[in-house]
């Protein structure tokens, strides 16, 4: 059973009286441990194909397949448990609380899910190790650098032991230095943990790091390359 499996995958947009197809008939198998990149221009379908592989959109039409189990007829409550425990996300703006130290953001997906404080801490604690973060887990995020930032955000995707994580442009807001280092702690992620990393980019120095780089454009897969 492969881990994703989306099945002719169709979204329209309806603005006013214009209807806007940001997918049309797209097809992707994932399977578990894979690392990909997603490419594509600006309104490529990229961005829309990864917010419904995160379940926070539903395709028009088409079926999404997540071990198994068929996404698009489950309920707002159950498509956010799967969001809390089987993918986490990684944005480039971050999307940390300010007011909240590197622990503290680390711990709300547990939050959620009713974990116990004690255990909260004991896996957040694990998690910001795991980043490199070990010793900064009372840092607030004005007190961290970019980077910083972005290893609590991994942190935090992690934490849950989802099998997924998205980025969507994890590199945006990081300088070249930064940016290898973010991809490097990535690619350690899925080899020790056999994380399935998708992420979305428009850098191609970024989507080296994967092993399949997929291209959309205007909606559709142009090409699937798995590399040697």
């Amino acid at each position: 059973m492969s881990l994703i499996e989306a099945r002719e995958i169709t979204k329209v947009y309806s603005l006013g009286e214009v209807d806007l197809k940001a997918l049309e008939n797209v097809s992707v198998t994932i399977e578990r441990g894979e690392f990909l990149a997603i490419m594509g221009p600006s309104g490529s379908g990229k961005s829309t194909f990864m917010h419904i592989l995160g379940c926070l959109d539903r395709p028009t039409s088409g079926d999404y397949f997540l071990e198994g189990v068929s996404v698009g007829t489950l309920l707002r409550d159950d498509l956010a448990a799967i969001r809390n425990r089987k993918i986490g996300f990684v944005f480039q703006g971050f999307n940390l609380l300010s007011r909240t130290s590197a622990l503290e953001n680390v711990e709300l997906p547990m939050l959620y899910n009713g974990v116990p404080a004690k255990e909260r801490r004991e896996k957040s604690l694990a998690a910001l190790k795991t980043v490199g973060l070990e010793g900064r887990e009372g840092s607030h995020p004005n007190q961290l650098s970019g980077g910083q930032q972005q290893r609590v955000a991994i942190a935090r995707a992690i934490v849950n032991e989802a099998p997924i994580i998205l980025a969507d442009e994890p590199t945006g807001n990081l300088d070249t230095k930064t940016s290898i280092e973010i991809m490097e702690l990535f690619e350690k992620l899925n080899k020790d943990s056999n994380i399935t990393i998708i992420l979305v980019t428009h850098e191609a120095d970024i989507a080296a790091y994967s092993r399949r780089v997929i291209r959309f454009l205007d909606g559709h897969v142009v090409s699937d390359e798995l590399k040697q």
